[in-house]
């Protein structure tokens, strides 16, 4: 029996924002700091020009890119998160992470004193300690 997704589930709404392989990867090129079209076509391999035109448009419209004018004839544009996008820099990176180690080999996020592989853990600031999976609620 194929369950239905809930619409008012906060994963849902991030998916329908985020959900799709080109627009986390065109927010994943724009974490390093304001790029310009032709910039994300070359950082993002693979996306068609009308494809990166539309994830830009939909990300500007969630409020997650704003596009800043640096040219008036032929109007051009320089891209940059939003605090809000740029919050989606840890869910970025656990999916990296959890991707090094279930598929291709495209390495974890290291640290940059010694180049062990970093770990994602879960902590409470209000417990002031590190969350685990065997503690009973869970919630999301």
């Amino acid at each position: 029996m194929l369950l239905m997704p809930d619409p008012h589930s906060p994963l849902h709404a991030a998916l329908s924002k985020v959900g799709d392989r080109w627009t986390l990867l065109v927010i994943e090129a724009l974490l390093t700091g304001p790029r310009r079209f032709s910039d994300l076509q070359d950082e993002v391999a693979g996306i068609a020009p009308n494809t990166l035109s539309s994830r830009l448009k939909a990300l500007e419209s969630e409020a997650l890119v704003v596009a800043h004018t640096y040219s008036e004839r032929p109007p051009r544009y320089e891209y940059v998160l939003t605090a809000s996008g740029k919050e989606l820099a840890g869910a970025i990176s656990l999916l990296t992470a959890w991707g090094s180690g279930h598929g291709e080999e495209s390495g974890a996020p290291r640290h940059g004193l010694c180049g062990t592989p970093l770990e994602v853990r879960w902590y409470c600031p209000t417990c002031d300690r590190q969350a685990s999976e065997s503690e009973e609620a869970w919630e999301i």
